[in-house]
């Protein structure tokens, strides 16, 4: 009795660690939005082009085209002025739509700019996303992004 005690605590301890660790494709589409300007467009980092982003990824950007190559450079150059204002992104997701390995995305996008503790400039997007789901997980295949004035 007291062993089939002690394997029902275990498995319930189990059952419950591995429903509570698992993660949403809604929740991981949205943690990719969030590292992808993070990483990308506050930090600067390149790796993450790999990471986040198809090798296909198009950005469509207030009227232009950023291709990878576009994405690289702009990442490199951005990572050499070593700025002293900081991006600070918020996210207000309208709607996510999951069919098997694609997904899209709508948000609001808003970045605050910041030295120090001042705001020194804020804008406002408003985007739409692509994702497909590959062997590393989600990636993001394109973006658009439109300016709200």
């Amino acid at each position: 009795m007291k062993t089939t005690f002690q394997f029902a605590i275990i498995f319930m301890s189990m059952t419950t660690f591995g429903q509570t660790s698992e993660k949403t494709d809604e929740e991981q589409i949205k943690e990719l939005i969030e590292k992808t300007f993070q990483e990308i467009f506050s930090d600067y980092e390149p790796q993450a082009l790999d990471t986040c982003l198809t090798e296909d990824f198009l950005l469509l950007e207030t009227g232009e085209v950023w291709d990878m190559e576009k994405m690289r450079s702009y990442v490199e150059r951005s990572g050499e002025r070593r700025s002293t204002v900081k991006r600070l992104n918020y996210f207000d997701f309208i709607e996510i739509k999951i069919e098997g390995k694609m997904a899209w995305v709508a948000y609001h996008n808003n970045a605050k700019f910041k030295q120090g503790e001042e705001i020194v400039r804020e804008m406002n997007w408003i985007e739409s996303a692509t994702a497909i789901l590959t062997d590393e997980g989600w990636k993001l295949q394109m973006l658009h992004s439109t300016v709200k004035q």
